[in-house]
């Protein structure tokens, strides 16, 4: 699930309902940057009727906090707005608003958890089966050149369906994640270690610079993010040439730390942000479609957060943030 989604928006109106302040994901909860809600009407922000916007500051002028939910407009859909009204001070009234319609379109189906959890048993049970039946041939000294290839190949396919099962499981999955304090870096080499063969097959290696020295360690679920991360590290990995470096930057950020990983042969296009992190919605080649939204899910359920930003040119930065103690 996109973080953003989870982000509100505060404003706050007069007497004479005319928004005074906004703070907060404007543009994203209201469809509207901030700048452009202040002096405006109540109703027109929320993209309510004039009536509703009374109705909702009669409630607030009654000095209760309240939970409201409206059908707001936006454009030529209806979102669902949930407002927790505040009472204000000086003639003044706030509310904290969320976009539902936004939440619920990027969360996964309810049926998913389950549905990843039973294709995930019943498909790496016989998986399992066929790379020991490989690795087992492939220990025969009678093999030809061109055999033993194969199996290589074989090899390597396993195991991308094996990620492939974990990405899926993970992206449904549902339970809490069990943390612990951590270090950002070893964390980043472990789950270089997952897919250590393909990385070693391309000659890749990664470049750490740390911009902060002394980073803080961050609270993660290592079991749940190492295979996710890894995969992420592997799509960047098959872009570059052999021999080249993967260029990670670490830095503090806030009570915790940031990881920027750099991969200079994708683009991002802006039209494109919103189905980054859809399943199988991404356009970025190499098998992103189901990576980035299990990444940015499992972040998010961490309450951390993970962003792909293109750099103006050729190239893509991932973000990961890390909460810290």
């Amino acid at each position: 699930m996109d973080p953003l989604l989870l982000d509100s928006a505060s404003l706050a109106w007069g007497p004479d309902l005319l928004v005074v302040s906004v703070e907060g994901a404007a543009e994203w909860v209201l469809g509207r940057p901030a700048s452009d809600c202040v002096g405006s009407p109540l109703a027109e922000v929320l993209g309510v009727a004039a009536a509703a916007a009374r109705e909702l500051h009669d409630r607030a002028r009654a000095g209760q906090a309240t939970v409201e939910h409206l059908t707001a407009a936006r454009g030529e859909r209806s979102v669902c707005l949930r407002l927790n009204v505040l009472a204000g001070d000086g003639g003044r009234r706030a509310a904290s608003v969320l976009n539902l319609s936004a939440l619920l379109d990027g969360a996964p189906p309810l049926q998913i958890s389950k549905l990843a959890s039973s294709l995930s048993h019943e498909i790496r049970n016989p998986l399992s089966s066929v790379k020991m039946a490989v690795q087992t041939l492939a220990r025969n000294p009678g093999l030809s050149d061109r055999d033993k290839r194969r199996l290589t190949i074989a090899n390597r396919e396993i195991r991308t369906m094996e990620r492939m099962l974990w990405l899926l499981s993970e992206y449904g999955r549902d339970t809490p994640p069990q943390t612990e304090l951590t270090s950002v870096r070893a964390l980043l080499q472990e789950a270089a270690s997952m897919v250590e063969a393909e990385l070693t097959e391309r000659e890749v290696e990664l470049a750490f610079h740390e911009e902060d020295r002394d980073l803080p360690p961050v609270k993660v679920d290592s079991g749940r993010l190492r295979p996710v991360l890894s995969q992420l590290l592997l799509n960047v990995a098959q872009g570059l040439n052999p021999g080249a470096r993967l260029a990670i930057t670490l830095r503090r950020h806030g009570k915790g730390a940031q990881a920027v990983i750099q991969d200079p042969s994708s683009a991002v296009l802006p039209d494109e942000q919103r189905s980054l992190y859809e399943p199988f919605g991404s356009k970025l080649a190499r098998g992103a479609g189901l990576s980035l939204a299990a990444l940015r899910r499992v972040m998010t359920s961490h309450g951390g957060q993970f962003v792909a930003e293109g750099t103006g040119s050729p190239g893509t930065l991932f973000t990961l943030t890390f909460t810290g103690a």
